[in-house]
């Protein structure tokens, strides 16, 4: 959990160890959303392994799709993943820089308070 603001800032190490925390878990949250629109785009668009990867990493990162979808159910399912891929990136990003962004603002606020920071 993240601090309090008017705890102390953390030490760099307690700080590290967040973000090695925050970014594993980032990283399963991409890696659930490529999984769902590899599958999805396999079964569904009856695409090879590759360029259902391929489909599902365009749409996460927001690029767009590459092979266009025959099938009613690859349409259907193009569309809501690809509604699906814009909120689990924005996700993915914030969870990754949550701790900057709450060390940032944390320490901003202890040096307008002139508290200072916890020694390393």
């Amino acid at each position: 959990m993240l601090e309090h603001h008017r705890q102390p800032l953390r030490s760099r190490r307690e700080f590290l160890r967040r973000q090695i925390r925050y970014s594993g878990f980032s990283m399963l949250i991409l890696l659930f959303s490529i999984g769902l629109g590899v599958l999805g785009y396999h079964h569904f668009g009856s695409l090879p392994w590759i360029d259902s990867f391929l489909n599902a990493s365009m749409i996460l990162t927001g690029m767009g799709p590459v092979d266009k979808m025959e099938t009613q159910a690859g349409k259907i399912f193009s569309a809501f993943y690809a509604l699906f891929s814009g909120i689990s990136f924005l996700t993915f990003v914030g969870v990754l820089f949550a701790p900057v962004y709450h060390r940032f603002l944390h320490k901003f606020h202890l040096d307008i308070e002139g508290r200072g920071r916890k020694p390393d």
